[in-house]
């Protein structure tokens, strides 16, 4: 143990283009330093693997894989990897393209003619690049009552909760917002097109040929898998179960190791499965209707780190976290599996590429450190203190005072701002800059503070401190056609309060008139001609408008 410190006090001294070149040995140790909170038979951890051009130069588990029986994680232990899966069942559409079964600009209802007829047409290539407008299943599962990980979910829930929309999110290819339910529609379309199931055509099609013997899609919860890691989360000084249990596929359940990941990989170089027609495709990004080009390609993100193009994708669900990047200009990849929710998958594999890279890399993506804060009284605290909106995304900030410190959120604490200079405050990684103009609302701008994303205008809203009368007539029973709970919504000691089937009860806190957040997003009441309150519409981020009837003499 004296020995390891101090080969790790040697190596943080090496400097990083010196270490690039360093033994590999040296090399690995570093690379274990980054896993080694987690490498104790008391804690969940990590499977790694680093490779070249598809073969693996370094591989390792840390941590275990089963804490009831003691089971180390190993290079070959089995990982459900969440949303990783989706580039094996886009893999799978595009197969099916090239054998002529499908095309991509086919109508998603020439298969699914379960799926509402909405007024235009969804395209495969729309559910491939997440530009569909459709709700997101999780989301709307959870708005009708279901429990994610707890209560059973199949590919007949999802197409049942799906058939009774009225509404898409935007129209097709006008925006890109991430959708699960686009995945398992194809996962549908895969079976109905080869008259196989996705784990059949994916085991012929895709995992057998590149032997990827440990892979497989799982549409049954209840099957045994000899070798599979269990997920937890934290639990005070210990650890709970948290494992997935739906019977669905296509957007999630794949099953694999870190080993037959790097199998996967090397396809990107030899093109064994596919050819290299087929790599292309899975690799090019998809454009929406005014012919802006999105990062999203087929189940893979484009972006960049540190200078660098990279490509991949990762996973989250339950206590699994997975991530699989890809640096193709240095034909170097990185995929690591965890056991542990609280592990920051994209953070680990870049630190990993730190290692490897070291002499490739640019400058850190991280934002600039914060300037030295400067004093602000009270009295200047609450001129900028509010909530504010945008009305573009329907989006709101609220800004606060306690303690005498600005703080960002919906909550009693919400977030702490540093102010930075007169009207600027910032939260990594964004800032904020508050202006009142000469005339109109106060305005705050939200920028990030690295990654050159685009600013976010909110402008102040009216505050909204509803009366007891305001809060009977919010007060009532709604229901909604394409879900099925009832929706009671009561007054409580003096606030609103959602309750729902098998749900905790949720308050709603009011952002301005008519509109109030809830714990799964927000809500906004709707009036009829005579200004009574005749509905509700909630939105989350990957729902929106989802509209509920009051119904008719409730209170």
């Amino acid at each position: 143990m004296k020995t390891r410190r101090l080969l790790l006090a040697i190596l943080a001294l090496v400097p990083a283009t010196l270490l690039a070149r360093q033994p590999q040995p040296l090399v690995e140790a570093k690379v274990d330093a980054i896993f080694a909170r987690m490498n104790t038979t008391t804690s969940p951890g990590c499977a790694l693997a680093v490779m070249r051009e598809g073969r693996i130069v370094y591989s390792r588990g840390y941590g275990m894989a089963n804490l009831d029986h003691d089971v180390v994680i190993s290079p070959s232990t089995i990982f459900h990897v969440a949303s990783v899966s989706k580039e094996f069942t886009a893999a799978a559409i595009v197969l099916l393209a090239q054998d002529g079964k499908l095309s991509l600009d086919d109508n998603v209802r020439k298969y699914v003619p379960e799926l509402p007829d909405f007024g235009v047409p969804i395209t495969i290539r729309h559910l491939l690049h997440h530009t569909s407008g459709l709700r997101d299943q999780w989301d709307l599962l959870g708005l009708a009552g279901w429990r994610y990980s707890l209560d059973l979910i199949t590919d007949d829930d999802v197409l049942q909760v799906m058939s009774r929309q009225k509404d898409l999110n935007f129209r097709p290819g006008e925006r890109h917002l991430y959708c699960n339910t686009g995945y398992t529609l194809l996962a549908t379309i895969v079976a109905r097109a080869s008259g196989q199931s996705l784990r059949a055509f994916t085991d012929e099609r895709i995992f057998k040929p590149l032997g990827m013997t440990r892979t497989h899609f799982r549409q049954d919860h209840a099957e045994i898998i000899k070798g599979q890691a269990y997920g937890y989360v934290p639990a005070g000084n210990t650890f709970r179960l948290s494992v997935t249990n739906f019977d669905t596929a296509g957007a999630t359940s794949l099953h694999t190791t870190v080993e037959d990941m790097a199998r996967w990989d090397r396809n990107f170089y030899d093109a064994q499965v596919g050819g290299p027609t087929f790599v292309d495709q899975i690799t090019t990004r998809g454009v929406l209707n005014n012919g802006e080009q999105i990062a999203y390609a087929f189940g893979l993100q484009h972006g960049t780190y540190r200078g660098l193009a990279v490509i991949g994708h990762g996973g989250s669900d339950a206590g699994y976290r997975a991530d699989f990047l890809r640096f193709p200009s240095e034909k170097l990849s990185i995929v690591c599996l965890c056991n542990l929710s609280t592990a920051n998958l994209s953070g680990l594999t870049r630190q990993v590429a730190d290692v490897y890279l070291a002499d490739k890399l640019g400058p850190s993506d991280a934002p600039p450190p914060l300037p030295p804060a400067i004093k602000v009284n009270e009295e200047q605290l609450s001129r900028v203190a509010g909530v504010y909106w945008n009305r573009e995304q329907d989006t709101f900030r609220k800004f606060f005072v306690k303690d005498g410190t600005l703080r960002m959120g919906f909550d009693t604490n919400g977030a702490a701002l540093t102010a930075i200079a007169p009207g600027r405050f910032a939260i990594p990684p964004v800032e904020f800059s508050f202006d009142a103009p000469a005339t109109g609302a106060a305005r705050v701008t939200e920028t990030p503070r690295a990654g050159g994303g685009k600013p976010t205008l909110f402008e102040a809203v009216e505050p909204f401190a509803p009366s007891p009368a305001d809060l009977t007539q919010y007060a009532g029973v709604y229901r909604s056609e394409e879900v099925e709970p009832i929706y009671r919504i009561i007054v409580e000691n003096g606030k609103l309060v959602l309750r729902r089937l098998k749900l905790n009860a949720a308050p709603l806190e009011p952002l301005m008139r008519d509109m109030f957040t809830i714990p799964p997003g927000r809500v906004r009441f709707l009036r009829d001609t005579k200004g009574r309150v005749s509905g509700l519409m909630i939105s989350t981020s990957r729902v929106l408008n989802l509209r509920f009837t009051k119904q008719a003499g409730t209170t």
